[in-house]
Parts: structure tokens; C-alpha cells; sequence
């Protein structure tokens, strides 16, 4: 294997800036300027909506195809979403969420995990809960109540600029 050593003799031309020097922190006038034009979205208003959607896409399978195991398929599949998301959310949003830095990063990582695995669980638990299952029903309604994640940001409450 071939190794490179960095030529630590060669100058940096002049023109190259580093952008750490044009680095400003922003004034406690300028953070709230800037959270008053960019509304935080709660994580609640998008589980909510991902249940709008889940209701929706299991409600038109069912409705269109006139049979009740597909629209119970792509219901568990907005549940697999949904369920998990709550269980994120929740951790996220507890008392020790943000306690410092550290504890607010690992309880992300934590709580993503669990996110994960039930999410998981729930897949494979899937053909014992649901008589007749549709993999594809099933599939349609977890990418459908995923997606709907980008519709409660485009729908976020939009505050006038002052």
C-alpha cells in the first residue's frame, strides 16, 4: 500500500481563507430573528399527521379494492410508522432530554435505536397479528405514513415577517 505524506513546507497561497475566520456568532437579537422566521415544527403535529395518512391510505385500499385485508395490511404498516415514532418522540421530548449537551445526544441515539427495533418488531411480527397480510398493502401504507413526514413541514405554520 502506498502512502502519502502531507508536505508540510508548502505554503497556503494567500487567496485561500479559512472559514473558521469568517466565523460570527449570532447576537440574542439575531437568534430570535432568526427562530421568529423559522417556526419550530412539533414532533407531535407530525405523528398527527402521519396518522391522517395512515387512515387515509388504508381507508383507499380498502375502499378501492373492496377487500378488508388489504386495507388492514396497509393500516398495520402506518401503525409500524406510527407507533415508533410516538415511542421517539416521547423519549425525546421527556425531562432528561436536555439536561446538557451530552445527554440530549445520546438520548438521540438511544431513542433512535428503539425507534428502529420496534419498528422492526413490528414487521416481523406482522404475519402472526394480521389474518391474510398484503406485503405490498403493508408496504404502501409504512412508505405513504413516512412521507407524510414532508407534508407537516410544508404545512408548518408560517409566522409574518416583521
Amino acid at each position: 500500500m502506498k502512502t502519502i505524506a502531507r508536505n508540510a513546507s508548502r505554503e497556503v497561497p494567500e487567496d485561500i481563507t479559512d472559514p473558521e475566520d469568517d466565523f460570527k456568532p449570532l447576537t440574542a437579537e439575531e437568534a430570535q430573528r432568526l427562530r421568529d422566521r423559522k417556526p419550530l415544527i412539533s414532533p407531535w403535529r407530525v405523528i398527527a399527521i402521519q396518522v391522517v395518512a395512515g387512515l387515509l391510505v388504508a381507508l383507499a385500499a380498502w375502499g378501492l379494492t373492496g377487500r378488508q385485508n388489504l386495507g388492514w395490511s396497509a393500516g398495520y404498516g402506518a401503525l409500524a410508522v406510527v407507533i415508533p415514532a410516538a415511542v421517539f418522540a416521547r423519549g425525546l421530548t421527556g425531562r432528561f432530554a436536555s439536561l446538557n449537551p451530552g445527554t440530549a445526544v445520546f438520548g438521540f441515539f438511544l431513542w433512535e435505536m428503539v425507534k428502529m427495533a420496534l419498528t422492526v418488531a413490528m414487521l416481523i411480527a406482522a404475519p402472526r397479528l394480521i389474518t391474510a397480510l398484503s406485503w405490498p398493502a403493508m408496504l404502501v401504507g409504512l412508505v405513504v405514513t413516512m412521507k407524510a413526514a414532508w407534508v407537516a413541514v410544508m404545512l408548518a405554520p408560517k409566522r409574518l415577517k416583521l
